[in-house]
C-alpha cells in the first residue's frame, strides 16, 4: 500500500469490537471510541512469511492470509469522518491500526 498526502502510517495495536456476524462496529484507538459509520470493506492478502521469519510458528494453521478490513468512522455524529486500515497478521492476537487517512 502505497501513503498518499493525507494518510497517516501508524501500525499501532487497537482493539476492534464486532457483531456476532463478524462485522466491525468499532475501533477503540487512543482510548477513544471510533464508531463504523459506513460499510466496511473486507479482504485478504497472502503473505510471504518466509522472507520475514525463518520458520512457521508450531500450531499455527494459517500463516499466509492477512486480514484487512478498511472502514469509515467517527468519534461523534459532528466530527470529521476518516478512514481506517485495520491489519490482522496470521500469527498475531491483536488487530493493527495500519493507516489514517
Amino acid at each position: 500500500m502505497t501513503a498518499t498526502a493525507n494518510e497517516t502510517t501508524l501500525n499501532v495495536e487497537v482493539d476492534v469490537r464486532f457483531s456476532p456476524t463478524g462485522r466491525p462496529l468499532a475501533v477503540r484507538h487512543e482510548g477513544r471510541l471510533w464508531v463504523i459509520t459506513e460499510e466496511p470493506v473486507h479482504w485478504f492478502e497472502r503473505d510471504s512469511w518466509w522472507e520475514r521469519r525463518r520458520t512457521a510458528p508450531v500450531g499455527v494453521g494459517n500463516i499466509v492470509d492477512i486480514e484487512f478490513w478498511r472502514v469509515q468512522v467517527k468519534l461523534s455524529s459532528n466530527s470529521a469522518l476518516r478512514t481506517f486500515l485495520l491489519r490482522l497478521d496470521p500469527a498475531a492476537t491483536r488487530w493493527l491500526l495500519e493507516s489514517v487517512s
